[in-house]
């Protein structure tokens, strides 16, 4: 099994920037792609970023420019650090992970963080 576990999430005001991390730990040889996923109030689940162990990135659209996902391969982490934060960024934060011989772009991530709360005051 895979446990992932996040932090730094909080509340900062429109403009500032906060930095996710999430660390992996268990059966971590079964992990390929690591990334984020937010949950705003009523609404679906949304892709934030990706990193695959290939290094290549992906970035939902409403992040680009603002958003920079990294991972660190030798901690088993992954961060995310977020910039120019505007409060439609509110949300909840879910590290996501996927399982190795699936593909999260068309099967999803398999295993999944509790989540961290972001919260963007105007």
């Amino acid at each position: 099994q895979v446990q992932l576990v996040e932090s730094g999430g909080g509340l900062v005001q429109t403009g500032g920037s906060l930095r996710l991390s999430c660390a992996a730990s268990g059966t971590i040889f079964s992990i390929n792609a690591m990334g984020w996923y937010r949950q705003a109030p009523g609404a679906q689940r949304e892709l934030v970023a990706v990193h695959t162990v290939t290094g290549s990135t992906v970035y939902g659209d409403s992040v680009k420019g603002r958003f920079t996902i990294s991972r660190d391969n030798g901690k088993n982490t992954v961060h995310l650090q977020m910039d120019s934060l505007a409060p439609e960024d509110t949300g909840v934060y879910y590290c996501a992970a996927e399982k190795f011989g699936t593909s999260w772009y068309n099967d999803g991530m398999e295993y999944w963080g509790q989540g961290t709360q972001v919260t963007v005051s105007s």
